[in-house]
């Protein structure tokens, strides 16, 4: 059964406070969410998409995020019917679904049979989360970068997106786009890294940070310093200056395979909340 326009409908300006009432349901999973209409005050100028509400007597039950990233937030089984029938309308720019594991994989079951098969199903991907003090000792190396270091750390910017996705993000001429991401997140102080004899050893960024928690991504140690420990007590590090000085909570997500990583995180202090799936095309 199709939507009718009181139930669902897309969103803008005047919803925020509402929306941001629905995020703080769940501060932490939906900071993507929060951060987006803080950034974007949900206006589709600068939303690069679209984000559509799911009303039950007129109070805002669940919301889609349709951009690069089809995100839902507080997306149940009442919803996934009505939302999905609205998200085959971003199928065009969508490159991943990504959430909680029981959201994604109830929208993903009523627009499978419509979108093209997928390229790579990452499932219960653990969401992990620290507050407050590391439980190692943090890597006093580890610090923010600056523009200076561009030339440095680019190119394990590049490996890391590469090895994680499976793709270079200089395919197709991205390059220029992508370095210029990177630029961004170094000139927010959202960039940490650990350098070794003139090269970036151990990276990781800020992907998103609202007043009730920051997300971590793009963790990347080099190869040939893989398995000595490095990672726990880097991660360490970005904990400890995150939620001093960015959010007081920091969370990632890793694929439930990367049994280092996950080492790694929960030496540092991390501990598992929640599970994400991603879904990549």
């Amino acid at each position: 059964m199709l939507p009718t326009p009181e139930h669902v409908r897309p969103l803008g300006p005047d919803d925020v406070p509402e929306f941001m009432r629905l995020v703080a349901l769940d501060p932490v999973v939906n900071v993507f969410a929060g951060y987006r209409a803080h950034t974007t005050r949900l206006d589709r100028r600068w939303l690069g998409g679209e984000v559509v509400g799911r009303f039950c007597n007129g109070i805002l039950v669940s919301a889609l995020h349709i951009g690069a990233n089809l995100v839902p937030i507080q997306v149940g089984p009442d919803d996934f019917e009505e939302l999905a029938h609205y998200g085959l309308r971003g199928r065009s720019r969508v490159s991943t679904i990504v959430g909680p594991a029981a959201s994604v994989e109830g929208l993903w079951a009523h627009v499978a049979d419509k979108w093209s098969g997928p390229r790579e199903v990452r499932a219960l991907q653990p969401h992990m989360e620290i507050a407050g003090s590391p439980l190692v000792e943090p890597d006093p190396a580890v610090r923010r970068t600056v523009a200076s270091d561009i030339d440095v750390v680019y190119p394990a910017c590049v490996a890391m997106y590469t090895e994680e996705v499976g793709v270079s993000p200089e395919w197709g001429g991205g390059g220029n786009l992508y370095r210029t991401r990177v630029m961004q997140l170094i000139s927010k102080g959202w960039q940490f890294a650990r350098f070794e004899d003139g090269r970036v050893v151990f990276k990781a960024e800020v992907a998103c940070a609202t007043p009730y928690a920051a997300q971590i991504q793009g963790v990347y140690v080099v190869p040939d310093r893989r398995g000595q420990g490095l990672a726990t007590a880097c991660m360490a590090a970005v904990a400890q200056t995150v939620c001093a000085e960015i959010a007081p909570i920091a969370s990632l997500y890793v694929n439930d395979h990367n049994l280092p990583a996950r080492r790694a995180y929960e030496k540092a202090g991390f501990v598992e909340t929640a599970q994400f799936t991603t879904i990549m095309f």
